[in-house]
C-alpha cells in the first residue's frame, strides 16, 4: 500500500523526528502553567490530525484543515507573544553567555578595584533578617538577559550590595521599598522597579503581587528572584519561572552561587 510508504526511515528521518520532539518539548516547557497550554495542545491534535489526513490521501479534509493552519499562523503568533519573546530572549542571550562567563577568568578585563562578583551572603544574611521581621522584599538578579527594559520603571541606582543597605531599602518606612531591586553584579542598579506578573494558573492562591511578578520575570528571561513574604517570613527562591526547593540557608547560597557561574 502506497500510503505506507512512510514507514520507510532512515537515519535522517529519525534525526528529524528528534529535532522536531527536542522543539516541541521545549515549546510545551514554554507554555507549561498557562492558559497557553490548553492552545498548544489543541495545534498539536489539530496538527497530527492534519498531517493524518495527508498520509491516508484524504485531500478535501486535508486541504480544509491546512488552509485553516496556513491562516491560523497570524493569529498564533499574537496569542503566544509573550512566548515567542521569551523564547528569541533565551536564544538571543545564549549566544553571548559562554563568552560572558570566558571573560570572567581574566581579571585584566575587569576594572581595577571594582569587585564584580555578586555578595552571595550577604544577599543572603539580608533576606534572612527581613524574614525574620516579616520585611517583605523582591530581589532580582540579572545573568545573561539584559533587564535594561524594565530598570527604566525604576528609579536607577548604583549601589555596591551590602547587608544594611538592602535591609534599609525594604524597610517598611522607606520610599524605596514598594517593587523589585534589580541587582547586578555586586550593584543594585535599580529601585521600586514594576515587573510583569506571571498569568500562570497553578501559583497557589496563598501567594500575592510580589510572588506573581518573580514568577513574570523569570518566566520572560533567565534572571533569578528572591522573594521575602511579608506575611509570613518565608524566603522563596524562583528560576525559570518555578520554585527551586532548599533545605536551609547555607544550600540556598550554594545553589545561587551555582547558578550564578553556570
Amino acid at each position: 500500500m502506497d500510503f505506507l510508504n512512510f514507514l520507510d526511515i532512515g537515519v535522517t528521518d529519525l534525526i528529524d523526528i528528534l529535532l522536531v520532539a527536542i522543539l516541541l518539548y521545549y515549546l510545551y516547557r514554554l507554555v507549561r502553567g498557562t492558559v497557553a497550554i490548553n492552545i498548544f495542545l489543541g495545534i498539536v491534535i489539530i496538527w497530527a490530525f492534519w498531517k493524518g489526513t495527508q498520509l491516508l490521501d484524504m485531500r478535501m479534509t486535508a486541504s480544509m484543515v491546512g488552509g485553516f493552519m496556513q491562516v491560523g499562523l497570524i493569529a498564533l503568533i499574537i496569542v503566544f507573544q509573550q512566548e515567542i519573546r521569551k523564547f528569541l530572549l533565551v536564544v538571543g542571550s545564549t549566544n553571548f553567555a559562554k563568552k560572558r562567563r570566558f571573560t570572567k577568568h581574566f581579571k585584566f578585563l575587569r576594572e581595577e578595584g571594582v569587585n564584580t562578583e555578586l555578595n552571595v551572603n550577604a544577599l543572603i544574611r539580608a533576606c534572612e533578617i527581613m524574614g525574620k521581621n516579616r520585611t517583605g522584599a523582591l530581589l532580582v538578579i540579572e545573568r545573561d538577559t539584559s533587564l535594561d527594559f524594565i530598570t527604566s520603571s525604576g528609579d536607577e541606582m548604583q549601589i555596591e550590595i551590602n547587608q544594611p543597605i538592602l535591609e534599609s531599602i525594604f524597610f517598611k518606612n522607606s520610599p524605596l521599598h514598594d517593587g523589585a531591586a534589580i541587582i547586578k553584579g555586586n550593584k543594585i542598579v535599580a529601585t521600586r522597579v514594576i515587573l510583569p506578573v506571571s498569568r500562570q494558573q497553578n501559583i497557589p492562591n496563598r501567594f500575592g503581587l510580589r510572588h506573581r511578578a518573580a514568577f513574570g520575570i523569570t518566566e520572560r528571561t533567565d534572571a533569578l528572584t528572591l522573594v521575602v513574604s511579608e506575611e509570613t517570613g518565608s524566603i522563596s527562591y524562583i528560576k525559570n519561572g518555578e520554585f527551586v526547593a532548599y533545605k536551609d540557608m547555607e544550600e540556598l547560597e550554594r545553589i545561587i552561587s551555582k547558578d550564578l557561574n553556570t
